[in-house]
């Protein structure tokens, strides 16, 4: 099973930036056991949701014939929590891109005010120096993972109005 920590790209601009909205709500799993009787999103699942972000605009700017991988959070740092009934939005921006790596930086918004800045390095695992051979098809990048993007492509920007 593969989890999906954003709900809808709401904006992007191949090869150069994204935004990503996930709403919170208690019919997902993880609030009722993170904290019971006090739910909140955990730190490390809006990373992940910046990751998956930050992740398809990097495949997507080399039309997914490579496999990209979170190689390193290199910085993540948040300020206050989110909770059900809330909702994050991604803004992620490629800062640099080569045949081995990419580096994206992000900021995390919840109900529209600032509260995590991330810096991710993505690895381009079919370019490695190790020698390794991965399988042919492209398993980070499911058509789970391009619907995503799709939505967008046949809904988002047709409206002219990205929100």
């Amino acid at each position: 099973m593969r989890w999906l920590w954003i709900d809808k790209f709401v904006e992007f601009e191949s090869g150069k930036r994204a935004a990503a909205i996930k709403n919170l709500t208690l019919a997902e799993d993880h609030l009722h056991d993170h904290f019971p009787g006090f739910p909140v999103m955990p730190a490390s699942l809006m990373i992940e949701g910046m990751a998956q972000t930050a992740g398809i605009l990097v495949g997507e700017a080399r039309d997914f014939k490579e496999k990209v991988i979170l190689a390193k959070v290199k910085k993540a740092q948040f300020e206050g929590m989110a909770r059900p009934g809330q909702q994050l939005r991604y803004e992620a921006k490629i800062e640099s891109i080569s045949d081995e790596a990419a580096m994206t930086s992000g900021t995390i918004y919840c109900d529209g005010k600032q509260m995590g800045k991330v810096e991710l390095m993505f690895s381009h695992i079919d370019q490695n120096i190790s020698g390794l051979n991965f399988p042919k098809e492209n398993f980070v990048f499911t058509e789970e993972f391009k619907s995503l993007l799709s939505t967008y492509q046949l809904c988002g920007s047709k409206k002219g109005n990205n929100s």
